[in-house]
This record gives structure tokens, C-alpha cells and sequence, in this order.
């Protein structure tokens, strides 16, 4: 197996994992409501898409019957 003539340096090592690093997602906020969401996606408070209503909002409470 092949080994490294030279120590690799930090320069070098940090230059190659500059590409690793995570990306924060955009958001925006929702035009009915005002929620923060994702572009491109319905709103989960209002349940509103372009000015559709297109899903049922989700509820905070699981049993409010």
C-alpha cells in the first residue's frame, strides 16, 4: 500500500474540503400568513400555494376533539 512522501498541510487540506462545507436553505415567508417557509412549497400553517388553498393545515394539537 502506498504511503505519503510528505505530510499533507493544513493550506492543502482545507483547500480540498472547501467544497464539504453545508449550505443553509433559502425561506421566505408565506404571503397569507406570514409563516416562514421553503419557496416553491405550501404553506403548512395556512395550507395556502399561490394563492390557493391546496392542503389542510396541520393543527398543534393531535386530539382536539
Amino acid at each position: 500500500m502506498a504511503v505519503p512522501f510528505r505530510r499533507t498541510s493544513k493550506t492543502k487540506k482545507r483547500m480540498r474540503r472547501t467544497h464539504l462545507k453545508r449550505n443553509v436553505g433559502t425561506l421566505t415567508t408565506c404571503p397569507n400568513c406570514g409563516a416562514t417557509i421553503q419557496p416553491h412549497r405550501a404553506c403548512m400553517a395556512c395550507g395556502f400555494y399561490k394563492g390557493e388553498k391546496v392542503v389542510e393545515p396541520r393543527n398543534k394539537t393531535k386530539n382536539a376533539e
